[in-house]
């Protein structure tokens, strides 16, 4: 297990994937081929083409417990991991032991060298109401480029009706900023059919989605949506900050 919690999939150290024209034309045929595929099959196809080598990122929203509850059924020895920045809902923290007791999948926390406290001793206080753009990337992105240096390939569970930024999100493409393979399984799915799904499944889900959350990320910068808001409208709510920098669309290929 590595400084930051996160056990690979593998023993010993991995020589990186080489980004070229050749595993890019791979990419975007198979991204091309996956487009009428289900969420299933896409993932199947991920394990496939890359484990050992390959995980996948939950914040345990209800796309990614979908992904859990496939992973369950597909390759429950997939490793899951989870960016624990130390600002998340304790309802969303829970969701860890609801899945180790329905799937026997134990979720790992990636955590930051600093604790919250140490964070914010730090800066002089809570940097998320001054730079939350600069506390995305300690806490979130940092996280994420040490876990991306033992894969070659992780699997996220963002869907293009989400938000114009990911309204072109491919199914299988590079991404610049972790410099591996990222394969988005949900892109096509709709938020009705993800929580058709969770209801006739009994997928566990966060109650505070039967709060008015519909898009749950850090306690501090999150909040419930009103009556016709667009479903993210309740992260970094008042500011121009729509992203916390994992998913964005520039940086893929």
């Amino acid at each position: 297990m590595d400084q930051n919690g996160f056990q690979p999939p593998h023993a010993g150290p991995v020589e990186p994937l080489e980004y070229s024209d050749a595993l890019a034309k791979e990419l975007s045929a198979h991204s091309d081929e996956l487009e009428s595929a289900s969420p299933r099959e896409i993932l199947s196809w991920a394990i496939e083409r890359f484990a050992p080598h390959f995980a996948m990122a939950t914040a345990f929203g209800p796309e990614g417990m979908t992904l859990i509850h496939m992973l369950a059924e597909i390759a429950p020895r997939t490793p899951i991991f989870n960016l624990e920045t130390g600002y998340q809902f304790p309802e969303t923290l829970e969701l860890r032991e609801r899945v180790k007791e329905r799937y026997g999948i134990e979720v790992q926390f990636v955590r930051p060298l600093l604790d919250v406290a140490q964070y914010e001793k730090k800066h002089g206080g809570p940097l998320y109401s001054r730079d939350p753009n600069q506390c995305c990337f300690d806490r979130k992105i940092k996280l994420l480029e040490q876990v991306a240096a033992g894969l070659h390939a992780w699997s996220s569970a963002i869907r293009r009706d989400q938000s114009p930024d990911r309204a072109k999100t491919p199914i299988v493409g590079w991404d610049r900023k972790f410099q591996l393979v990222k394969v988005s399984p949900l892109a096509n799915v709709t938020r009705e059919t993800i929580w058709e799904m969770i209801v006739n499944e009994k997928i566990p889900y966060n109650p505070l989605h039967d709060q008015g959350y519909q898009s749950i990320g850090c306690q501090p910068c999150t909040r419930a949506v009103m009556f016709g808001e667009d479903e993210r409208a309740g992260r970094w709510s008042g500011q121009e900050k729509t992203e916390c920098g994992l998913h964005s669309i520039e940086d893929e290929d």
